[in-house]
């Protein structure tokens, strides 16, 4: 499989960079995961249902199955960062893609997605993990510029140097 991640400050438009390359990988017939960083405390559960009442027993783990979706819950005795290479394991092998959003200091080949209007500093010229930038401002970009600076507003674009430098983004455990 192949990782990228996609690194910058929130409203940067990671989000939104990942959602739509996400479908055209998709409609191009390849199969991509993603792995997104919550910042804030989150639950995908919501009190009531069968699911969050096991959990609230006391349960470790909570899969929940249908035909249609599987769902993990893991209950963490503590407070821990992360890791991504934990999680990536925990993913299909089979995928084509992963695409990893948030996780800006992770040991990934990333695209730091960068707006000057969000006034955060960029992260590339700290980062050697960074080979590409997306933005909508590339003239206000420091020097030294990364070796590729790409329009966030032209994700097709953003996809096509994705492909075209795939082997770059092979996964290694």
């Amino acid at each position: 499989m192949k990782v990228v991640g996609f690194a910058g400050f929130s409203g940067s438009g990671k989000t939104t960079l990942v959602e739509t390359l996400v479908q055209h990988f998709v409609l191009d017939g390849l199969r991509v995961s993603v792995v997104k960083h919550a910042h804030h405390r989150f639950d995908i559960d919501y009190p009531g249902k069968d699911t969050w009442r096991h959990r609230e027993a006391g349960a470790y783990e909570v899969l929940a199955a249908s035909d249609h979706l599987i769902a993990l819950q893991r209950r963490l005795r503590q407070p821990v960062e992360p890791d991504v290479p934990a999680l990536l394991r925990m993913l299909d092998p089979q995928v084509d893609w992963v695409f990893v959003e948030g996780f800006k200091h992770a040991r990934l080949p990333k695209i730091e997605v960068w707006r000057a209007s969000t006034a955060r500093p960029v992260c590339y010229v700290d980062d050697a993990q960074i080979l590409a930038v997306a933005t909508d401002s590339p003239q206000q970009l420091p020097p030294p510029l990364p070796a590729a600076v790409l329009d966030i507003n032209t994700p097709a674009a953003v996809a096509t140097w994705l492909l075209d430098n795939a082997q770059r983004f092979m996964y290694q455990p």
